[in-house]
Formats: C-alpha cells, structure tokens, sequence
C-alpha cells in the first residue's frame, strides 16, 4: 500500500558502493540539485562511510548524502522503501538479488530505477508485480541505463517525429551500434553467466524479442529481411551501412516492443510496427565472421563447464576498468524509421545518439536523470500513474535531461529522394 506520509529522502541509491553504483552517486553529488535529499544505502556501513567521504571531497561544498544500511532482508528493505520517494538500484546481478528490491517498492509505492539488461528477470518482474506496483502508484523502471535506454529513446524520438510530422504510423525501425569502445565490468561479465545457470532457453527466448513483454497482442510479423540475410547475419540498410548481428539487440529489442503497447496501446507507434537492431560491420566478409563468432560463443557457453572457465577470468563483480583507462569510451548509435505509407517510397527519418567518456556513467547518469524527471515532473508522474514500465515512457523530457548532461541526441526527416 502506498505511503502518503511525507519521506525522509526524495532519493537513495541502493548498492551505492557497487562499480555502478559509484558512479551514479558521483553525478548526483556533482549535477544534481544541491537541495536534493538523497541517501547512500547498502549492507556495509564503513564502505559507505568512505564512500560518503570520498563525495565530500569532490563536493565539498554541498550537504552529502544521508548513510542507510539494508540487507536484502525484506522487513529491512520495505522499511528503506518507506523512507524515499524513489530507489535507484545498482544490486545485481538482478535476477540473484534484486527481486526483493522491486517486491518492496512495489508494495510501498515507492518508484523504482534500475540498470539490468536480463530481459528473463524483467518478464518475471513484469508478470509478478506490474498490477501491484500499478495499484500502489509506484513507476517501476528498469533497464534504464546502457541496456535498454539509447534503443528505446531513439524509436521514441524517431516515431514520435514521423507521428508529428505526417500524421501517420511507423512501419519499421532499423537501429545499430555505428561505434562503440567499452569494457564490460566483472558484474556484467558474471551477470551474462549466471543468466545461464539460472534460467532455461525456452525462457530466455521468451524474453528476447518474442513480444512475451508487451501489454497487448503483437503487430502482425512482417520481415524485410531476405533468408540469405537471416541465415549469414547481415544486411544492408541505406542509411546504416552494412550491418551484422549484436550481442545486445535482444533486450532492448524487448524493451522496445513494450513500449510499443504501453505508448497509448501501440497506436503511436502503428499498428504495423517492427523493431530490430544489429551492429555495424566494416565489409560483408567481416560482418558474417562476427555473427558466426557470436553464435559459436553462445553455443559454447551452453556447456557447464565453459561457463565455469570462464568466470576464473572475469573481473570480480564490483570491479572494473580504473577512470583512466574509461576516458576514452564512446557509444554512437544510429537508426533508420520507415513511415506507414503506401507507395513504392515511403518517408523515412534518420537519429543518431552519441556519449563519449565512460559507458558506466553514463548508465549512471541515465539513473540519475531519470530519477530526476519523475521526482519533478507530478503531471507526468500522475499520468503514468503507476506499474512496470519502459525509459521509453518518461518521453522527450528525459531526453533532454540526457542532452543536458552531454548526450548528443539528433533527430530528423530524411528528405525526398
């Protein structure tokens, strides 16, 4: 039941001493308003001490965070629940630890971030708590950082800007990674692996991009793919280049395709709405060699004892690449929307979305942002009104927070041929 007493905090940050968690609690002790009552929380208090310590040397000049210890105790995490308006949670790997997290901020009504990218848990989650969450009010989002974010604010932008423009639906939305440099943290790496000790195929698959995660009956399949391209991953999309497989389409593909029911029931989108995405490749040759990488490592991770391999040499969780040597990451992704007109040329229209600097923080940033949009806009927190949601939904106000904190974010029509 929702809790209409005022809270101690607008905001914690729960597993604030995570690798994530970190450098999400930086930008808000760095770019968030300095009257923002917010707190660090987790289950060691000497780590979050020297936590809060190391804030107040990059601030000093601001009230630091309140300090909150939790265990993943439920009594301890509906009474940290109580105490906020919303929770940021960087506990993971979500689908071992974090399910508590969101039963508690479901049932208290409080909202709820996250920055998973395990589409099995999120349709657990989905299925378990979206009608409690919607009766409490609280906005439950996850995947709101690296996974799924970019994807699914760039369709948004994109359909939103054909909707604007000619009055109609959108046919299809091709998305790719253009450039990215990255290192995966030893949570993400061990995330991946666990996933696969933890569910089974068939409810993996359900969860990738088979619609499992929308509100309402799929669009009717459409492809324009041709078999060749299907079976060699790649294809040629003007605009974008030559594309191949992706290790990340399938959850944010998910996370798409919810949006696409949750958005006025699919009608801004259209009813013949596609979603898919890939990653660039330098040349065809180059383009199949990585989709057949991708598929042989799958396969591989299959077998148990692969999987036990290769956690020996997987950063700890927590850890990751020092500041340094994250300076010089980049993400640029680009993609291609196809308007729901008849004819031989229908209107398409072009995004591109590029960050530069850590890929983690800017996970953190999207947390952190996105907090801030719920905890100001009251219209829009009324309207959502309450349940298990998309980035997607918290719409162009989001996006200009992100372009605020230096996303480049760009959208356009692609004129007549």
């Amino acid at each position: 039941m929702s809790d209409l007493r005022p809270k101690l905090y607008d905001l914690v940050l729960f597993g604030a001493t995570g690798y994530t968690g970190k450098l999400c609690a930086e930008h808000i002790s760095t770019s968030l308003p300095t009257n923002l009552k917010w707190a660090v929380a987790g289950r060691s208090e000497k780590k979050l001490l020297a936590m809060v310590d190391q804030l107040g040397a990059i601030s000093p000049d601001r009230l630091q965070p309140g300090i909150e210890t939790a265990s993943l105790d439920q009594d301890d995490l509906n009474a940290l629940a109580r105490k906020t308006r919303l929770l940021i949670n960087t506990v993971g790997p979500y689908h071992l630890y974090s399910s508590p997290v969101v039963e508690a901020c479901a049932k208290n009504g409080t909202h709820y971030l996250d920055a998973t990218g395990e589409s099995p848990w999120v349709l657990e989650m989905i299925e378990k708590y979206h009608e409690i969450a919607k009766a409490n009010h609280a906005i439950v989002i996850p995947e709101i950082g690296i996974e799924s974010a970019p994807s699914d604010l760039l369709v948004f932008a994109l359909v939103s800007l054909i909707r604007e423009e000619l009055s109609v639906g959108t046919k299809e939305v091709i998305a790719s990674i253009h450039d990215l440099k990255g290192t995966p943290s030893g949570g993400t790496l061990a995330t991946i692996l666990s996933i696969m000790d933890h569910y089974s195929f068939k409810q993996i698959g359900k969860s990738s991009g088979s619609w499992a995660t929308s509100p309402i009956p799929r669009p009717k399949p459409q492809s324009s793919r041709s078999w060749a391209s299907k079976l060699l991953g790649i294809r040629s999309v003007p605009g974008l280049g030559i594309l191949t497989t992706s290790i990340s389409a399938a959850p944010n593909i998910a996370v798409v395709q919810r949006s696409w029911g949750l958005l006025d029931g699919g009608k801004l989108y259209g009813s013949k709405f596609q979603y898919s995405e890939y990653m660039r490749a330098r040349n065809s040759v180059v383009g199949i060699a990585m989709h057949f990488a991708l598929v042989f490592a799958g396969l591989a991770l299959v077998i148990s004892p692969i999987r036990w391999l290769a956690k020996k040499f997987l950063y700890a969780p927590g850890e990751g690449a020092n500041k340094e040597a994250t300076r010089h990451e980049y993400l640029e992704c680009h993609a291609v929307a196809t308007a729901d007109q008849d004819g031989l040329n229908p209107r398409r229209a072009f995004a591109k979305l590029r960050w530069d600097g850590s890929l983690y923080y800017f996970t953190g940033v999207c947390l952190a942002e996105a907090a801030m949009v719920l905890l100001n806009d009251q219209k829009l927190v009324q309207r959502l009104d309450g349940g298990l949601l998309t980035p997607a939904i918290l719409g162009q106000p989001f996006i200009n927070r992100m372009k605020n904190a230096g996303l480049v974010f760009e959208v356009e029509m692609i004129p007549d041929p």
